[in-house]
């Protein structure tokens, strides 16, 4: 998966990203697909960033510059949040020569080893045509260090650094300890599967965990002007542009709500409003979700966390749905939400005071232990295939791409 142009052929990179594998190494024979699936997502991703080579070779996936307009630190920064990718690190690229790796290995990490009390060299000779064993490597590389950096001592089992050497088919590499990865499994391996996604906390930690878990999606957002404002809309997609930074490109697919809120105020028993509108929101949902070849509903539902979370409620809600709907924060608390939330820096737009279509309409006394069969009694009176043929009618997309960060409400 490389990108050549006239120009490249003489270019030498002076350091590549180094890309280290999670689950995908236990997947057996099906292991070829999801490194496939993995390395298509880096190029898609790298590809406003400038012309890379990717690659993969024993258990790991080199990502190298092929000219010197490719912005190495954008995509430094991109890698660090693709999932699949267990750990990456920048690495020096030099000849396979014992005198280059001495010369290089002291240079490329002298700002870490300067401010290092304690080091020890790991090497790897995964050419075995290189004259030296792995030992003789570490051995010749550790007393070049500490000739370079006398202040330091060799720990072996706690060092503050770990220099490590690679000796691999085309060329060795010189880094340090790798630094986590995003993890999970590529986009892609999972299925597809329509998440709803509002304005709060909730569901864009509800679609980066299905993410994680490799599953393209495609967002439903429910709007309700004149209640809800293109600003609260604006607040959604930013919101999904900070999953997009970890799940891809995604689509955000807009449902008008207004009218069957006013029908529900207008016609069903207050206690029932909540759960007839979430009624509403998994039919509509469902019938996008089937236009955009999705397998499954995904929402932002914590037991307990509302009147409408709670076991009975979540029965009611999915008793209209024909296809699996997941809860990936069932069973976390909200302290747990906010602190993945804050980690995919979604939290302080979450909190800004723009309202969504769930608060319209917000019953004063909900009920918490609905009966279905009532449920279903209390929204009789409506017209219910009319009402989400008309929210169908006037649905709309907007495509959501990493980085982007405008938004036309005009």
């Amino acid at each position: 998966m490389t990108k050549q142009q006239d120009g490249q052929a003489d270019f030498q990179p002076e350091e590549v990203i180094l890309v280290k594998l999670g689950e995908i190494v236990l997947k057996g024979l099906n292991r070829s697909r999801f490194e496939n699936i993995l390395m298509k997502n880096i190029s898609r991703r790298l590809e406003p960033l400038g012309n890379f080579s990717i690659r993969s070779a024993q258990s790991t996936v080199y990502i190298e510059p092929l000219d010197a307009a490719a912005d190495f630190e954008a995509a430094v920064d991109q890698v660090s949040r693709i999932f699949g990718v267990i750990a990456y690190t920048r690495a020096r690229v030099t000849e396979k020569s014992m005198e280059s790796i001495l010369r290089e290995a002291g240079a490329y990490l002298g700002g870490t080893l300067r401010r290092a009390r304690t080091f020890k060299v790991e090497s790897k000779r995964s050419d075995k045509r290189f004259p030296k064993t792995s030992p003789q490597i570490s051995a010749e590389v550790g007393e070049a260090i500490l000739n370079q950096y006398p202040h330091l001592a060799v720990d072996v089992r706690q060092p503050d650094v770990t220099v490590r050497v690679e000796v691999r088919e085309v060329a060795a590499y010189i880094h340090s300890d790798a630094l986590p990865g995003a993890g999970g499994i590529p986009v892609g391996t999972g299925g597809r599967a329509a998440v709803l996604i509002s304005g709060g906390i909730d569901s864009p930690v509800a679609a980066w965990m299905m993410a994680k878990r490799g599953v393209e999606l495609t967002a439903v957002h429910f709007a309700s002007p004149p209640y809800t404002s293109l600003r609260a809309e604006e607040k959604v997609c930013r919101l999904l542009e900070r999953v997009s930074a970890y799940a891809g490109r995604l689509y955000m697919v807009t449902a008008p709500f207004s009218h069957i809120q006013e029908e529900i105020r207008e016609r069903c028993p207050e206690e029932y409003f909540t759960l007839i509108m979430r009624r509403f929101m998994m039919r509509i949902a469902q019938r996008i979700a089937r236009r955009q070849n999705c397998s499954a509903l995904v929402t932002g539902e914590s037991l307990g966390q509302v009147a409408s979370q709670t076991i009975q409620a979540i029965a009611c809600t999915d008793a209209v749905a024909e296809m699996p709907v997941f809860r990936p924060l069932i069973g976390m608390d909200k302290s747990e939400i906010v602190l993945a939330s804050r980690k995919i820096d979604a939290f302080d737009i979450s909190i800004e005071p723009y309202e969504d279509c769930c608060t319209v309409f917000t019953p004063r006394h909900p009920t918490t232990r609905p009966e279905l069969a009532k449920v279903e009694e209390a929204e009789s009176v409506l017209d219910i295939d009319a009402l989400v043929e008309e929210s169908l009618q006037g649905i709309y997309t907007r495509k959501i791409v990493p980085g982007q960060t405008e938004f036309d409400f005009a």
